[in-house]
């Protein structure tokens, strides 16, 4: 893991903390997820079970990005390579525009 890699994801606006996960596990943690093994297991298996809606003959998996949201908080999750990078960021409601 590089510290380049963490240091990105230090960066990330209302940013409550961050997981980097593997098939191996966690490979680096920071913030509220730190040593966060339980929320780790379950993103992976959310991870999994998405990846099973695969289209046919399609090399890539279904989707890169899943957000999960919470009132206060969200789980923005971004598959890459062979890793699952888990940011949990402040959800900031905004009042809609009226026009």
């Amino acid at each position: 893991m590089t510290a380049a890699l963490t240091q990105g994801l230090e960066r990330i606006p209302d940013q409550l903390g961050y997981l980097v996960i593997s098939d191996d596990g966690v490979l680096a943690s920071a913030g509220e997820l730190e040593n966060d093994e339980h929320t780790a297991g379950v993103v992976m298996q959310m991870v999994r079970t998405a990846c099973r809606f695969r289209l046919r003959g399609a090399a890539e998996p279904p989707f890169k990005r899943m957000t999960v949201m919470f009132d206060d908080y969200v789980y923005v999750v971004t598959v890459s390579g062979q890793k699952v990078f888990v940011v949990k960021r402040q959800n900031i409601q905004r009042e809609p525009v009226n026009v």
